[in-house]
């Protein structure tokens, strides 16, 4: 199996092509929200506040909404939520609200961002099987770096030339390129469940099935503690070197891009899992000794090439969960990993405040090695084949 099989599987090719468009036109949305609410009002507070508008609701879309991701088809579900966007896309760029207007509406269409991942995933999962999976999980890992980095800077040339209202249409153009494309080039695959019940209480319900079943716990665990704990590292980067962090980070960036493309090319993911895993924060410890540089960046790209573990885990979590439950399970997965990220940020961060941002960065690689070595049975995988969880009362009925 080779990167050219899976890109000959044409409605892959559709969802990540609608995949990158999404994230150039969010990239560049964002961007442009800050500038303009920052030239309206002068607050840096709220600058900041309005970039990350769009992603602090994600949480609460993850806890209250990913029932639709199954509920609903997921043609239907991508176009209706890339239409949204762009008109929310339009409302910012002809400046009809005022700046907290805007960011509260940016808020709102938001929450729904999780439920559209969420179905996205769960489609590569029913076009790719196997192996094929496992590269088009890698090749979403690299659009994803690649196409933030390009929305940021198609961004940040539009708004030094032409200023923030012309990015912000730029930005809804993309929104519709992303909806034609799924529109026309996606089959209308049908819902996995159907329900009448509160999408609000069968997300509840579901995400605590799913929590409570042993297996599918400890692999929520493993693929959110490891690779979360590496993650506080890169929240201290500014303090260790601020103005070298930017290479740094970069540095971060390239090695996890790379580690997905040659492990899922080269290498056994699953076998290798527990080990690349170890990756993650080994290299993390020569901070105590605070590197230069070129060492610094050497140890973050290795470490941040760890991350190719969780495509080992992927075809395993498939495997643990019901199919009518497969979008919210995916669901689950992406918004536990932003919670635990953002703990573990915001944990480091606190720490930085006593302790040197060298030795909490080895901190950080400590706490993932010992996370790490607590699921070792987990991320080595089970003997026999994976035991799928029962659905029990709230499984619903399945639309196949």
């Amino acid at each position: 199996m080779t990167y050219r099989d899976v890109f000959a599987v044409t409605q892959f090719r559709t969802v990540l092509g609608s995949f990158a468009l999404l994230l150039i036109s969010e990239s560049i949305k964002m961007l442009a929200l800050s500038v303009l609410v920052y030239t309206s009002t002068g607050s840096t507070l709220l600058a900041a506040l309005a970039y990350v508008a769009g992603f602090l609701p994600q949480v609460l879309g993850g806890t209250l909404l990913l029932a639709f991701a199954d509920r609903w088809r997921p043609r239907r579900l991508m176009v209706g939520y890339d239409l949204v966007r762009m008109a929310l896309a339009v409302v910012l760029a002809l400046a009809v609200l005022p700046p907290v207007g805007a960011m509260l509406v940016v808020f709102v269409v938001g929450s729904f961002a999780p439920v559209a991942q969420a179905a996205r995933t769960a489609l590569t999962a029913d076009l790719l099987h196997g192996d094929a999976y496992i590269l088009g999980r890698s090749l979403f890992t690299v659009v994803s770096g690649a196409m933030q980095v390009v929305g940021a800077a198609v961004g940040g040339l539009l708004l030094t030339v032409t200023g923030p209202a012309s990015a912000l249409w730029l930005a809804a153009g993309g929104c519709a390129a992303s909806a034609l494309v799924v529109r026309f080039g996606l089959t209308d695959h049908p819902a996995r469940r159907t329900g009448d019940r509160s999408a609000v209480r069968e997300t509840w319900q579901v995400n605590g099935a799913l929590l409570r079943d042993r297996g599918v716990r400890r692999l929520l665990l493993a693929q959110w503690l490891p690779g979360s704990l590496m993650v506080a590292s890169e929240g201290v980067v500014v303090p260790y070197a601020s103005s070298l962090a930017g290479i740094l980070l970069a540095a971060a960036a390239g090695g996890m891009l790379l580690g997905d493309l040659l492990v899922a090319r080269f290498l056994s993911p699953v076998r290798l899992t527990p080990w690349l895993a170890l990756i993650l924060g080994a290299p993390l410890l020569v901070f105590v000794l605070r590197p230069g540089v070129v060492p610094a960046s050497i140890a973050l790209g290795v470490a941040a090439a760890g991350f190719s573990y969780q495509l080992g885990l992927a075809q395993r979590f498939l495997d643990a969960v019901p199919a009518q439950w497969r979008g919210q399970s995916l669901g689950l997965v992406g918004t536990g990993t932003m919670v635990v990220q953002g703990l573990a940020i915001t944990g480091a961060g606190g720490l930085a405040e006593i302790l040197s941002p060298g030795v909490v960065i080895a901190v950080a690689g400590a706490a993932s090695l010992l996370a790490t070595f607590t699921l070792w049975r987990t991320l080595s995988g089970p003997a026999g084949p994976v035991r799928l969880m029962a659905t029990g009362p709230t499984g619903g009925s399945s639309a196949r």
